[in-house]
């Protein structure tokens, strides 16, 4: 089983762009959850420690959640 995948982004971010333009060309499709709101802030603060942008993250049938900030490794964990 592949591990749950949400991507925490912001519009107005371009490494979330850039981010979110590979999703697009890859025709990959996963959660996204826009830090304007509210609840998905709080979550990517209360789990990751920080709200920097973009943030993927990965749970794992273990249950254990891994939080990956960084866009080219972001990038390169999906392709």
């Amino acid at each position: 089983m592949k591990p749950q995948l949400a991507l925490y982004y912001s519009k107005y971010c371009y490494f979330c762009q850039k981010v979110l333009t590979f999703l697009q060309h890859k025709d990959m499709q996963l959660e996204l959850r826009s830090t304007s709101v509210p609840e998905h802030a709080q979550a990517l603060m209360a789990g990751g420690g920080k709200t920097q942008v973009p943030c993927l993250r990965i749970e794992h049938e273990s249950g254990e959640v891994e939080w990956m900030y960084e866009s080219d490794d972001i990038i390169r964990y999906l392709s």
